[in-house]
């Protein structure tokens, strides 16, 4: 039997869910450039740009700021295979479903995970951080900045200032923030911070950026990594084997470093994608760009409460790019998905864990954090609500939105 199958085509859809948003089109020009080799100077010259961007994205002097091949997650599981050693005890504060990831990685590092949790919705307080600090001693802090599961985003820079006081490593997992919300990796005495494209970066999954402070570079080398150095020569450290090649932190700096210690073929699309991706926030400005998520986000929410709905979560802490909103009793959560996806080809997502079916989440970051899109979800919205059943005011979303745009 022969397959055949046809060309893709897939719908022109509006992304406005948790992610992954819509790609930005001159991200989509860059990934079509020709592949060249690896090593070609043009290419070595390329990685050290995106290196300079990241620095201005995360906000960081850090002379290891790079990228891991794959999604999110693979500089998640590259930072921690990296530093957590077995045995090592890692404070986790825990705000929602990714909280939950890292605790998993960590205890496939042979890690011991010491964590914080709180409702859903809420976040950990700094003398929470500090407290298990004192009680647990451990040799890290990993937490998610912006939990997409809740909407919520964890405040960070008094955890930072904690970690220092004590001589403890600090991670963050900024994928779902990085690039849309204020994140100051330097300021914020933050070790270790990862991200990924696809979310407030407009980009699509498959680059994950990474940077690393001096500390957390010399707690990488402290470990031994027999391949590179045998490769390179360079002394061994003392600690523990990082049990991974691929998400090994030393040969990954040494392939980006001017030695060029091959340790994988570097995928050359994506790192034009990521490089355009970067390109375009510092030409925005990091600040201008936050700004205007902020705007994105705010008008979300006025729209939202204009319906009649309930939003989730406390206003103090909530993601600007993110919204989570109740679904009202007798409305069933998918099919007003369903809806929006077959009547408009706009998506938007439920959740996980505790809150599942329980909430809408509704994003605008990158290139749909703009104000026209945010009207057109809200009044498709409104539209299919309607049409359930739910009694709302007709065109009160739309125009509440556009007088919080301002």
């Amino acid at each position: 039997m022969t397959l055949s199958f046809s060309q893709i085509d897939p719908p022109s859809r509006l992304l406005m869910g948790a992610g992954p948003a819509n790609v930005h089109p001159r991200i989509l020009r860059a990934m079509a450039a020709d592949v060249i080799g690896q090593m070609d100077p043009e290419m070595t010259a390329y990685m050290d740009e995106t290196m300079a961007l990241y620095r201005e994205v995360f906000r960081t002097k850090n002379k290891q700021t790079l990228l891991v091949n794959g999604s999110a997650r693979s500089a998640i599981e590259a930072a921690l295979v990296s530093l957590v050693t077995p045995g090592m005890k890692v404070v986790i504060p825990r705000i929602g479903r990714f909280g939950l990831l890292l605790t998993e990685i960590v205890s496939r590092c042979g890690g011991v995970p010491c964590t914080i949790d709180v409702e859903w919705g809420q976040v950990v307080r700094p003398e929470q951080v500090e407290a298990a600090i004192i009680e647990h001693r451990p040799g890290l802090v990993a937490a998610v900045h912006g939990d997409t599961s809740t909407t919520t985003a964890q405040p960070l820079a008094d955890i930072g200032a904690i970690c220092r006081r004590h001589d403890v490593l600090f991670y963050v997992d900024a994928t779902a923030t990085l690039g849309g919300m204020e994140f100051e990796t330097d300021a914020w005495g933050i070790d270790v911070a990862t991200a990924g494209l696809q979310k407030c970066l407009g980009g699509p999954p498959g680059s994950a950026p990474i940077t690393l402070s001096d500390r957390a570079v010399a707690a990488v080398l402290a470990r031994r990594h027999d391949e590179a150095g045998i490769a390179t020569g360079q002394p061994q450290g003392e600690g523990p084997v990082i049990h991974s090649n691929y998400f090994d932190l030393a040969m990954l700096m040494n392939y980006w470093s001017p030695a060029r210690m091959n340790h994988h073929t570097e995928a050359t699309s994506m790192l034009y994608a990521s490089r355009e991706a970067a390109r375009i926030v510092v030409e925005e400005g990091v600040a201008a760009r936050v700004e205007r998520h902020t705007r994105a986000g705010r008008a979300m929410v006025a729209g939202l409460r204009a319906m009649g709905l309930q939003i989730y979560g406390d206003d103090a802490t909530r993601m600007s790019n993110v919204t989570g909103v109740w679904v009202p009793e007798g409305v069933d959560n998918a099919r007003v998905r369903e809806q929006m996806r077959q009547d408009f080809e706009i998506e938007i997502v439920s959740s996980f864990g505790p809150l599942t079916g329980k909430i809408w989440r509704i994003g605008a970051m990158g290139v749909n954090a703009q104000k026209h899109k945010v009207l057109l979800t809200l009044g498709a919205f409104e539209a299919v609500l309607a049409g359930e059943g739910f009694k709302l005011p007709r065109g009160a979303g739309v125009d509440a939105a556009r007088e919080a745009w301002g």
